[in-house]
């Protein structure tokens, strides 16, 4: 089941007239008040003379405390919500829908049960056999202040456990994964300057890339400035040579009086705040190495060999301990989204952005580092401070997409043991575009082996030393087994092909 808070107006009578009416495209049909903070056939609009409906009475009733507020009355009072069940799931009936309704109206703090006399006036229409609409005016009864938080939340937690109480089918939660979307003014506004995409978009990707390439907040800011992206600090009022916050804008994206556009972190992503980020760089760092020409060549086999252990260590979680690979698969969204820039992929950039969501952890949060996260993290570094500089770009980066592949596809995995329905589809659509950016299978180069003989030394073996002075493992990590495994030469497994997606609710 799918909620959507639509913004907040004011017209609670041209609202009311729309949900009776035809529709837009004469969807509705037996438009039809189940549930509010009176019996519904008391709330039902009357017919006129002419057959039509009169909703004088209906919105003078729900418009009272609203109108005694005085000076206490919002500007835009009229909160509006709609709810879609799902095509294939069964038809509920109004009392069924009455119930979810009033969940709704509970979670939110609307109209708590028991204070229905207290609480706002709304209802709560059906004009469609698979969804209705709830209408609320925020002004409470009692002339107490109206307490709205977290309602998007609220709602999302309402469909959830409707779905897990009628059966329906079951949606991912609410967990701040994704990014911020683009909104529809943004959208419109980089077609009218002719982008390929919103400067929302193209930012999040270059903090992304600059976050997974750095090792420090000096080196972070030098990525973003070489990627052409404007910074401003924010200060510290206590301290004024102390940086607390970013924000970041494209040349060429200005208001209407030519400002920049700015973005914080935060509005980008969960994870790219500025404390977020801080936390992701904590503890000791050692500046990179100086590659020799045979280390760079072998750069690319060396993260293939991370990329792989990683993905065997994920799987083997799965069916243990889920919670202890979230910091791989945190790791693994870097590697995959600088190896995306660094070989300037576009097919390996929207697997990076496809994969994004399903290497967050819910709400933000920033896994606690493991000897497999940093491993992945010191191969991205690697690959973008000397990517560029490597010999062979043919069949090693072919390896390492193979190996990436795979990886997303264990994320998958462990995301459906988890059930995080959106990020396991994210993971699952990052695996099937690096699989399809592979293409047919190539020959590797004369003179030059896929695997070494078990129990010798792999020309990869210096770049892994390298890494670990660049970006060191805790005591425990067990570098040697990771040193001594060899590539595999599969393309991974086709999934079965994923579940079509809920139609969103119209209003």
């Amino acid at each position: 089941m799918i909620g959507k808070i639509c913004p907040r107006g004011e017209d609670l009578a041209g609202l009311i007239r729309y949900l009776y009416g035809p529709g837009r495209r004469e969807e509705h049909t037996d438009p039809h008040i189940i549930a509010g903070y009176r019996d519904p056939c008391g709330l039902e609009p009357g017919l006129r003379p002419g057959g039509g409906r009169d909703f004088r009475h209906l919105v003078t009733k729900m418009r009272m405390p609203y109108a005694v507020a005085g000076d206490k009355a919002l500007a835009q009072p009229v909160w509006h919500c709609s709810m879609r069940a799902a095509p294939e799931d069964r038809l509920l009936s109004d009392q069924e829908w009455a119930q979810i309704a009033r969940d709704v109206m509970h979670r939110t703090g609307l109209s708590p049960h028991g204070e229905e006399d207290d609480a706002v006036r709304w209802i709560a229409v059906r004009h469609d056999p698979d969804h209705i609409h709830i209408v609320a005016m925020l002004a409470r009864q009692d002339r107490t202040r109206v307490r709205l938080w977290n309602d998007r939340r609220r709602v999302r937690d309402a469909c959830l456990a409707a779905e897990h109480k009628y059966g329906l089918r079951s949606t991912a939660p609410a967990d701040r994964t994704a990014g911020r979307c683009p909104t529809r003014a943004e959208q419109e506004k980089a077609a009218r300057a002719g982008r390929s995409e919103p400067p929302r978009a193209t930012l999040r990707r270059h903090v992304a890339v600059a976050a997974a390439s750095a090792g420090c907040a000096q080196e972070f800011f030098t990525r973003l400035h070489q990627a052409g992206v404007m910074v401003r600090f924010r200060y510290s009022t206590t301290d004024p040579g102390q940086v607390t916050g970013y924000s970041v804008a494209l040349p060429g994206d200005t208001t209407g009086n030519g400002s920049p556009v700015w973005y914080g972190g935060g509005k980008l992503a969960a994870d790219l705040s500025w404390p977020k980020l801080c936390q992701r760089w904590a503890g000791p760092r050692h500046s990179d190495p100086q590659l020799t020409a045979e280390e760079r060549r072998d750069l690319w086999e060396y993260a293939a060999r991370v990329a792989d252990d990683a993905a065997t260590k994920i799987r083997a979680w799965s069916a243990t301990s889920p919670d202890i690979a979230a910091d791989a698969a945190y790791a693994a969204g870097d590697a995959l989204r600088v190896t995306a820039a660094t070989l300037g992929s576009r097919i390996l950039r929207q697997a990076a952005d496809g994969f994004d969501r399903a290497a967050r952890e819910q709400y933000g949060h920033i896994p606690a580092p493991t000897p497999v996260g940093n491993r992945l993290r010191q191969a991205a570094r690697l690959i973008s401070a000397y990517g560029y500089l490597t010999q062979d770009r043919t069949f090693a980066p072919l390896v390492l997409i193979i190996r990436l592949a795979a990886l997303a596809e264990a994320i998958a995995d462990l995301r459906e043991v988890q059930q995080r329905a959106a990020q396991a589809d994210a993971a699952f659509r990052a695996a099937r575009q690096l699989t399809a950016a592979i293409g047919p299978a190539r020959p590797a180069p004369a003179g030059r082996k896929a695997s070494a003989a078990p129990g010798k030394s792999t020309p990869a073996e210096p770049a892994a030393k390298l890494a670990a002075q660049s970006f060191p493992s805790p005591p425990f990590a067990p570098e040697a087994r990771s040193a001594a495994r060899g590539p595999s030469h599969h393309t991974p497994p086709p999934r079965r092909p994923a579940q079509p997606r809920p139609r969103g609710p119209t209003h």
